[in-house]
């Protein structure tokens, strides 16, 4: 696919040396050392799924208790050095990811917080170590190595106790003020749960052979921008997705925001296992009213095609769509849903640091499935003294619907960060 070439990246670099007389990043650059950081971040958590006698709750499943029930701890050590002065700087970034087990058991494990030995129990502990080699030209960066990525079409996901990590080349440049460009070429992906470098798995147990994306963001003005972002997964699909963004300011302490987001996939033939090309169109629209510490939220999503929009070998965290929430995404084959969303930021009422948040979705999809989601979220953050920054959260989902089974998901997550460097 000529959109995948390796130019994207000649021209980004090609872009910074066009503007070098311009203070950029590089320019500045303090030193490798001098411009180091060392952080610490500590996650707990507690994950409980109660399957409410469903398919999951028998003694023939792999959870016969009918609940997934673990709580553990995760820290990571981050290390990222600054560059080298010069034309080209140089830097290296390194990172150390543990998990300990702290409850589970073969009946109750499963929900992805850990990996599992061959008698189906959760490992007391695991360790991944990773790194990788930077180079800045200008306001372009070039890495290559193990690293985190966030894109629309890849992106690592991070709602366990330990992050996705990908291995590859990931190229970002901020050349123009208000365009940022990227390409990347990644070979491995590891999982939550794994400590292979590349362990993540889609259909048929293949790993990820390649991606290749490309993207571009564009902010025409404080209020309004757009991007456009690609990828190649080898085997399983091409990717494009678009997002426009904007906020009208009302009046003092209100606004509207607009969000629309999409995506169209086309499935490798090697994938579906079929004949013929499949295909699937998803996009969300949100719209947010603000009012001081209150936000309103009014949301649809919409798929249509010949199958469900599917993700996964590329990333946990690729869907970034307003529906897909904390159980469900609703991305069924020809799926339809609403969201209504309300959101409280206590900071006006004298309490700095906690939040609230509830929203309800509603979808409808082919022969007749239905399914609906209330999550309810609460969030406290410590504002200042010897414990700044940490945070206690509480996220409440209930799922129904009317063919896979109820499931009530509750997580209890702490938080530390610590900065050493």
């Amino acid at each position: 696919m000529q959109v995948m070439k390796w130019s994207v990246i000649a021209l980004a670099v090609a872009a910074g040396t066009s503007q070098m007389a311009v203070a950029s990043s590089q320019s500045e650059s303090n030193g490798f050392i001098e411009d180091s950081s060392f952080n610490i971040f500590n996650r707990a958590l507690y994950m409980n799924r109660d399957f409410r006698n469903g398919p999951n709750s028998n003694s023939t499943s792999a959870n016969p208790a009918g609940y997934r029930e673990e709580t553990g701890l995760g820290i990571r050590l981050l290390y990222e050095s600054g560059f080298t002065q010069g034309t080209v700087g140089v830097g290296f970034d390194a990172h150390s990811l543990s998990s300990i087990k702290i409850d589970s058991g073969r009946g109750r494990v499963g929900n992805g917080l850990f990996s599992q030995t061959d008698d189906g129990r959760a490992d007391d502990t695991q360790t991944e170590v990773g790194g990788a080699i930077k180079f800045r030209i200008s306001d372009t960066v070039l890495k290559y190595g193990s690293q985190f990525v966030a894109s629309p079409v890849f992106s690592t996901d991070d709602s366990r106790i330990l992050p996705e990590v990908a291995t590859g080349t990931y190229l970002v440049s901020n050349e123009i003020k208000g365009l940022e460009l990227s390409a990347g070429r990644f070979t491995a992906m590891s999982s939550q749960t794994g400590t292979s470098r590349d362990d993540i798995n889609g259909k048929g147990e293949a790993g990820l052979k390649y991606a290749n994306i490309v993207g571009a963001s564009y902010s025409f003005t404080d209020d309004l921008s757009a991007a456009f972002h690609a990828s190649d997964v080898e085997d399983y699909w091409k990717k494009y997705y678009g997002n426009v963004n904007y906020n009208l300011a009302l009046a003092e302490e209100q606004a509207l925001n607009f969000d629309f987001n999409i995506y169209k996939t086309d499935y490798d033939k090697q994938y579906t296992n079929t004949a013929s090309d499949e295909d699937n169109t998803i996009w969300s629209l949100a719209a947010a009213y603000s009012l001081g510490a209150h936000t309103f939220t009014l949301a649809h999503q919409r798929a249509s095609g010949d199958r469900g929009y599917e993700y996964g070998v590329d990333g946990g965290g690729t869907i970034w769509l307003a529906n897909s929430v904390q159980y469900s995404d609703f991305n069924q084959e020809d799926e339809k849903s609403w969201q209504a969303r309300y959101d409280i930021n206590m900071a006006s009422y004298g309490v700095p640091g906690l939040s609230f948040m509830t929203r309800y979705i509603r979808g409808t999809a082919a022969d007749s499935y239905t399914e609906r989601e209330l999550d309810i979220e609460a969030k406290y953050v410590i504002q200042e003294g010897a414990a700044k920054d940490l945070s206690f959260r509480v996220r409440n989902a209930f799922y129904r619907d009317n063919a896979q089974g109820d499931v009530n998901d509750l997580r209890l997550i702490v938080e530390y960060p610590l900065s050493v460097l």
